[in-house]
């Protein structure tokens, strides 16, 4: 059998991705009946059926489900290997890093800082990039290393954690659960959960608060209501408009709560939620000492914040004990 060709993998994904022939040729700009052919023709060549397909509908095989995964490894490595030779032949080397807007480009920005202080190191472009954007970006080479948070879709990619904090819900202020000091993912189950567009079912557990305590140990309860589908958004701002108008309630990392105080939205912690954390991302076995020298600054970054968050936290609990105690020894009537 001859090798397989990247026009033919293209013209695959398209179909399998689109889950329709006329959908996927508009896709790829061509007419319907060559696309078609060209599918016949792969499928002859690898002598499996990669689709199942009548008058009705067009369905992936099990052969064509691990043929998706393995071309959008090799289209996503050729692309990556063309942008990294063009950026390694450019005069002056370029690192590229990308992340979200908020709390992750501001920890990037951090990482940038030290690691260009260091000797030897070459220039690093910021890209700011949407919504799980960023570990597609450098699976086709258009970043070096990304920060991202977890769940995410892992193939291609090393990486290791970074931050972890708690996540809060994010409730409507008139809700019956903002009267409560502390909620459970539990008592979230029912309620419109906001949407985010194509997402995996891992990403859609986690949120919906169905990845956690409860719904690990669901085998002892009665099973939980399946998600309640709320307004899909594409970004944060666009979430909390839709918790503060009555729409939905959402689970959010405790910081993005803390940099959005609003008079329309109560936030709770939730018990036993999962945390949210932020990794940094880079491709599978890169060996390019630009990356890794990038990857231990982050790391070193962070353990040593966390250490002076950790001392500075102790200190302030320590100086509160104290005036405890000097408050009592002054408090007229104590011994």
């Amino acid at each position: 059998m001859n090798d397989l060709e990247v026009r033919e993998l293209r013209y695959f994904v398209a179909v399998a991705e689109e889950l329709n022939f006329s959908r996927a040729a508009g896709r790829l700009e061509m007419a319907q009946p060559p696309l078609s052919r060209a599918i016949s023709q792969l499928e002859k060549r690898l002598g499996v059926q990669l689709f199942e397909r009548n008058t009705r509908r067009v369905a992936l095989t099990a052969a064509g489900l691990t043929l998706l995964e393995e071309a959008r490894s090799a289209l996503d490595a050729m692309s990556a290997a063309a942008r990294r030779t063009r950026r390694a032949a450019s005069a002056a080397s370029t690192l590229v890093a990308t992340a979200k807007p908020g709390v992750a480009t501001g920890l990037l920005q951090q990482i940038v800082d030290s690691y260009t202080a260091l000797s030897g190191t070459p220039r690093v472009e910021i890209l700011v990039s949407g919504y799980r954007e960023q570990a597609d970006m450098v699976r086709d080479g258009r970043a070096d290393v990304a920060l991202l948070s977890s769940p995410y879709d892992e193939r291609g990619l090393d990486a290791e954690p970074l931050t972890t904090e708690r996540r809060v819900a994010a409730l409507p202020v008139g809700h019956d659960l903002a009267h409560r000091s502390v909620v459970r993912c539990r008592d979230l189950h029912g309620e419109p959960m906001p949407q985010w567009p194509a997402t995996s079912p891992a990403e859609r557990a986690y949120w919906s608060a169905r990845d956690g305590e409860f719904w690990a140990n669901a085998s002892s309860h009665p099973q939980p209501d399946v998600p309640v589908e709320g307004p899909v958004v594409s970004d944060v701002m666009q979430l909390l408009e839709v918790v503060g108008l009555g729409q939905a309630v959402a689970l959010i990392p405790q910081s993005v709560a803390e940099r959005n105080p609003r008079a329309d939205i109560a936030y709770r912690p939730v018990r036993d939620a999962s945390p949210y954390t932020l990794m940094i991302a880079w491709p599978e076995g890169s060996r390019a000492r630009s990356v890794a020298m990038f990857v231990r600054t982050a790391i070193d970054l962070t353990a040593e914040t966390e250490r002076e968050d950790s001392t500075c936290s102790s200190k302030s609990q320590e100086a509160s004990h104290v005036r405890r105690r000097v408050y009592a020894r002054r408090e007229p009537g104590r011994r």
